[in-house]
């Protein structure tokens, strides 16, 4: 009997996901849970185990191609120990078979093996299929090609570091004859205009010059390029800022930042401030808790804050589960275990599925502010700016006058078909409130 092995889903909004490399190959043997393939999507590089014992009968997905959730990615034949048992008599019969009679069974063995012998020298050289069409649009013989791929492989960024290398080779002056060189930059340029989208309007294409250096997405930087276009897609966003005096939180932490990583054994960073000031006000304003969903906003009961996390492989947002209940410690505690897991890739699907609202932090070089791209479901998300110490009016003893403050600006992006201005003015103005007071327990 045979079972499909299909790609399941690897995290909230993601659709698809692209095979980056079979573990396996057909004939294997393989056991239950056992990891046959890396596949990648914009939110998690994740390795697919097999669902059964058996043999891989056939792989129905090549290495750099992107498949849909739910789709077949191979068949394990359970059977396969017995078939293959019952096999290898049946192979022992055709020589038995052929020994009473004349020599033609013979002959026609032998005939049939020559086509098996020949065929790796006329075999095209493997690629994946995108690599194939990439490398028909642009002309280039994949047999010149150097494979770095798994199994020898030729992958769309070996095509593509090959053409890369056309034009740096072809634009370069020529002892020899110029008239022979001149037309092979404008077949190089081929590649940008094949990986192209074909709707691309004239004005929007651009053709290779010499010393631009080609560099091809990977599957994961694709899948994000795909999942924030969808978001700007899909919902009208808005923006506003707040200013922050982040004075009273720098004196509190000041304080017990020692204390603080002497008892939980993690240094106390901003960003645990930040989250616990939005989920105190996420309880006063549901309304940036949420989705839309067809032509219904869900409002949702769960608070759980997503945090994005720069790593080698991109961007990636693991969540932190009901953030509501967590004390402020908890919340450094779980932030710090997920970023630290994010940055060595051991996080699983599930940490990065369910996220009910965002926060980003750039870090110390943040800049003044900048408004996010909102992360599909959810209808808002929260970007730190950098903090610095600037000169500001406060009233002292009655008086204006000029102090040094921290100062931080906090850039709101929200979904305005859930979201109208007026609550997410308020939702922005309670985190400023709760921040500037300064009133945490560490």
């Amino acid at each position: 009997m045979s079972i499909a092995v299909e790609l399941p889903a690897l995290g909230e909004s993601v659709v698809e996901g692209t095979v980056a490399r079979w573990l396996v190959s057909e004939g294997d043997r393989v056991e239950v849970d056992q990891p046959i393939v890396e596949v990648t999507t914009d939110k998690v590089d994740a390795e697919i185990p097999s669902p059964a014992a058996g043999v891989v009968e056939k792989i129905l997905a090549a290495e750099g191609e992107t498949v849909q959730v739910g789709a077949q990615l191979a068949f394990i034949d359970t059977s396969a120990g017995a078939a293959a048992a019952d096999s290898a008599p049946a192979k022992s019969e055709k020589p038995a078979s052929a020994k009473p009679g004349n020599a033609a069974p013979a002959k026609a063995e032998k005939a049939a093996e020559a086509p098996a012998k020949a065929a790796p020298s006329d075999a095209a050289p493997k690629a994946s299929p995108v690599a194939k069409r990439l490398a028909e649009g642009a002309e280039v013989d994949l047999g010149d090609v150097r494979a770095t791929g798994a199994g020898g492989r030729i992958t769309k960024d070996d095509v593509l570091r090959y053409a890369a290398a056309k034009v740096g080779a072809e634009g370069e002056p020529q002892s020899g004859p110029a008239k022979a060189a001149a037309p092979a930059p404008a077949r190089a340029a081929a590649p940008a205009k094949a990986a192209a989208p074909a709707a691309r309007p004239p004005w929007a294409q651009y053709e290779l010059q010499e010393g631009d250096r080609v560099i091809a997405m990977s599957p994961q930087r694709r899948l994000i390029a795909e999942h924030m276009v969808y978001s700007k897609h899909t919902s009208p966003h808005v923006g506003t800022v707040a200013e922050i005096d982040m004075g009273a939180v720098a004196a509190l932490r000041g304080k017990g930042k020692k204390r603080f990583q002497d008892t939980h054994g993690i240094a106390l960073t901003f960003l645990p401030f930040i989250v616990h000031a939005v989920v105190r006000a996420l309880r006063e304003h549901p309304e940036l808790n949420a989705s839309v969903i067809d032509d219904a906003i869900v409002q949702k009961q769960a608070v759980h804050v997503g945090i994005a996390v720069e790593t080698e492989k991109g961007l990636l947002v693991p969540v932190v589960r009901n953030a509501d209940r967590l004390s402020l410690a908890g919340i450094a505690a779980a932030i710090d275990d997920l970023s630290t897991r994010a940055r060595n890739r051991k996080l699983s699907p599930d940490e990065l599925r369910g996220g009910t609202i965002t926060v980003s932090n750039p870090g110390r070089m943040g800049n003044l502010y900048g408004f996010a791209i909102i992360n599909q479901p959810q209808v808002a998300i929260l970007r730190m700016g950098e903090m610095v110490k600037r000169p500001v009016v406060r009233t002292v003893d009655g008086s204006d006058a000029i102090v040094i403050r921290p100062m931080m600006h906090l850039a709101l992006s929200y979904d305005h078909r859930a979201v109208d201005g007026q609550p997410a003015n308020a939702f922005l103005f309670r985190i400023r409130e709760l921040l500037e007071a300064g009133e945490f327990e560490l």
